[in-house]
């Protein structure tokens, strides 16, 4: 899935979410020298890319798209009665072969794509939403499902088999098996629209950033940025065809040191204008007229589903429960943030006083003196830090406590092929040496890769029909160093290598029966708690001292510097919680509207004005995604009404890391054991605040997560 940014931090992951449907068709479609359509002689099955052309992709789809048909039509033509087995079994290994297309053509359009995949993108997504919804609506199919539904009690089922049942009813229902007549037909439609504006609202996003470069033309240009970050934009301009320059991009890892260290407050606005401004331009990638047209579409959606609004149709099934228990959480983290934010504020206006700037403090100038606030209070000094943290020695890291926890152990592959040479992948193996499933790692960001860090399967875990492996894969867009130098991160960003790998480790340590269970596909505010909890080892003094060493020396980070980094971790806190629950607040009164006829005439902006004003928005504070560009609300579902969840996975991350904390270690056994049994392998094998109260012993509290992002009142900066 394509999971994006995380609470109360600078992280953006992204679950990619495939639509696995197409119109039906039929196809002459010669499999004999497509390697999509044939069986896959490589280890473990992984994607032969080496082998893989753009033209494949069509053909392959129409064929695995025809193959699913036939493989549901087996199922409603079926004379015997509907049973687990001849339905609810047959259903879950339907669609294995597009699947498996799908998402390697997921894994090409999200992080290696180019004109040619985006055009075929444009035209098969509607056409896979329309096979969904013809699925979703098949009234002889769902017959079969509603019947067994009705009998459930009494047969038999084991209790995995139980809760596919149970979730694949909920699921067809949600889909609209239900309608009748013109509103089924209207859904459907529904449904192959949508998809189509959420690939055109994506591509815009990443044709707009792509379009826009901050060339550093003069040794002024680069006045006060750090080494690392001048080494990154000559590499920049080099990929670029410019030798000799220094190019800033609208990458974060590009966009976020420059305007901490820049000196240049024309360059910082004018980068942060470009930045803000994404898909927001009134040229021909501006998305507003598509953030109308989903918006009005999903509440019609709702709407025909027996919904007031589409925040009511999204939350109804989740542990929240309603938007309005959402909304009452961003509530309670809003206030805290917005004290801690002007006290922040506070801070930097007298470092601007004392400097003589007598300019108000403005949105491209909030990173800059926080950094200066951050230096003086702290002696902290970004260079000294990244120098420390490595990339490899991350991924050592991120291993080394899965192995601690889990078990596991993984070793790097070198014959498992990838779609571009800076793709890593490694083997993970139980702990008697059984093979588990690959890793696919790919950190640095490129033309034709989308922003941000997400987690993708290639292909999911389950025991069906024997024992299916998990192919699970990281994203991230770091700067690449130099040929022959390392790549050096913040520990921000180390953090956020370690929230992908706990989505990985969600895919990868998956154990069970059924494919729609496996993995991530649990409640989508529930889906970052594995993610989330999994950042706190990186921030652990033993797993600082251990793999933080020096680059050069190799020596480990000294108790001074990391004492100063413990005691600077909430020095931006306000900020960072404000951007975040600006953006979430925004995205549920987007979707809390009823009123269609306001939607079709709805000025974006002014908006999120609105909605940010009557909040209490600081000026200096821009929310972190504005709507042109806000990925998880308008390229797909799984976030949209439900940006909430990174808060909402933030209380049971931070209630469920004090377990580990009240027991005097991170490694504790009895507790590792309860997480990986009742989280990291059970899927969605049961429901959400089951699976945490199953690890806890109890149901979460607030407490933990107002506290260690100093939002409690108590915690200030020093």
């Amino acid at each position: 899935m394509a999971i994006n940014r995380m609470a109360g931090s600078a992280v953006i992951c992204f679950f990619a979410i495939a639509l696995l449907a197409m119109l039906p068709f039929t196809s002459n479609a010669d499999s004999s020298d497509n390697p999509l359509l044939q069986e896959w002689e490589t280890p473990f099955g992984s994607p032969p890319f080496d082998l893989i052309e753009t033209e494949h992709f069509e053909p392959a789809f129409e064929r695995a798209m025809e193959q699913h048909r036939s493989e549901i039509d087996a199922i409603t033509s079926n004379t015997s009665a509907p049973s687990f087995e001849n339905t609810i079994a047959a259903l879950e290994l339907a669609g294995q072969d597009l699947a498996r297309v799908q998402r390697t053509f997921g894994a090409l359009t999200s992080s290696a794509t180019n004109d040619d995949l985006r055009e075929i993108q444009s035209r098969m997504s509607p056409r896979l939403a329309a096979h969904r919804a013809a699925i979703v609506l098949d009234a002889k199919l769902f017959a079969r499902i509603d019947s067994l539904f009705e009998q459930r009690a009494s047969l038999d089922l084991e209790a995995e088999q139980a809760r596919v049942l149970e979730r694949t009813h909920t699921n067809f229902v949600r889909g609209g098996a239900r309608l009748e007549g013109g509103d089924r037909k209207r859904l459907a439609e529904i449904s192959e629209e949508l998809a189509g504006l959420y690939t055109s609202f994506s591509q815009n996003v990443q044709k707009s950033a792509e379009g826009f470069t901050l060339v550093l033309e003069t040794e002024s240009d680069r006045a006060g940025l750090p080494e690392f970050a001048i080494s990154a934009a000559a590499q920049a301009a080099t990929e670029r065809g410019l030798e000799g320059k220094h190019v800033i991009t609208l990458a974060r890892s590009s966009f976020e040191p420059f305007m901490t260290f820049s000196t240049r407050r024309d360059l910082r606005e004018k980068l942060f204008k470009g930045w803000t401004n994404r898909a927001d331009n009134d040229d021909e990638f501006d998305n507003e007229v598509n953030i109308r047209n989903i918006l009005q579409l999903r509440l019609e959606r709702a709407r025909l589903l027996g919904y007031e609004d589409f925040a009511a149709f999204r939350t109804a099934n989740t542990m929240a429960g309603t938007a309005q228990s959402a909304q009452d959480l961003l509530d309670e983290v809003w206030a805290g943030a917005l004290a801690k934010a002007e006290a922040e504020a506070n801070e930097i206006r007298d470092v601007m006083r004392k400097e003589g700037a007598t300019h108000e403090l403005r949105e491209w100038d909030w990173w800059y003196y926080a950094e200066k606030v951050r230096a003086a209070l702290y002696e902290l000094d970004e260079d000294e830090v990244k120098a420390y943290l490595s990339l490899d020695n991350v991924l050592k890291a991120q291993f080394a406590v899965a192995e601690r926890l889990f078990g596991v152990s993984f070793s790097a592959r070198d014959d498992i092929q990838t779609y571009h040479p800076d793709v890593r992948v490694w083997e993970m193996k139980n702990e008697v040496g059984d093979h588990v499933g690959l890793f696919y790692g790919d950190y640095f960001a490129r033309q034709g890769k989308r922003s941000g860090a997400w987690m993708s399967a290639l292909r999911t875990q389950h025991k069906l029909d024997g024992t299916v492996t998990p192919l699970i894969m990281n994203n991230c867009n770091y700067n690449k160093p130099a040929p022959g130098e390392p790549a050096l991160i913040t520990l921000r960003e180390a953090e956020v290598i370690f929230h992908e790998f706990g989505h990985a480790l969600h895919g990868l340590l998956s154990n069970v029966t059924f494919p729609s269970l496996s993995g991530t596909a649990v409640d989508f505010d529930f889906v970052e708690f594995p993610a989330q909890i999994y950042e706190h080892w990186m921030r652990q003094p033993a797993v600082i001292q251990e793999f933080a060493l020096h680059h050069e020396t190799g020596e480990s980070m000294p108790p001074a510097l990391l004492e100063r980094l413990r005691a600077a971790a909430n020095a931006k806190s306000g900020f960072d919680n404000v951007e975040y629950v600006a953006s979430a607040l925004v995205d549920l009164a987007f979707h809390r509207i009823t009123d269609s006829e306001e939607l079709g005439v709805l000025d974006v902006n002014a908006f999120e004005d609105a909605v940010l004003s009557q909040a209490g928005k600081p000026q200096a504070i821009e929310m972190r995604h504005r709507s042109p560009h806000f990925l998880h609300a308008f390229s797909g579902e799984l976030y949209a009404s439900g940006y909430y969840t990174y808060m909402w996975a933030g209380v049971l991350d931070n209630d469920g890391f004090s377990a580990f904390e009240e027991a005097g270690d991170i490694y504790d056994p009895t507790l590792a054991r309860k997480i990986y049994e009742w989280v990291y392998s059970a899927g969605n094998s049961r429901p959400a605040m089951d699976a945490y109260i199953g690890f806890r012993g109890r149901e979460p509290s607030t407490g933990p997560l107002l506290r260690n992002r100093g939002l409690d009142g108590k915690a200030t900066t020093q």
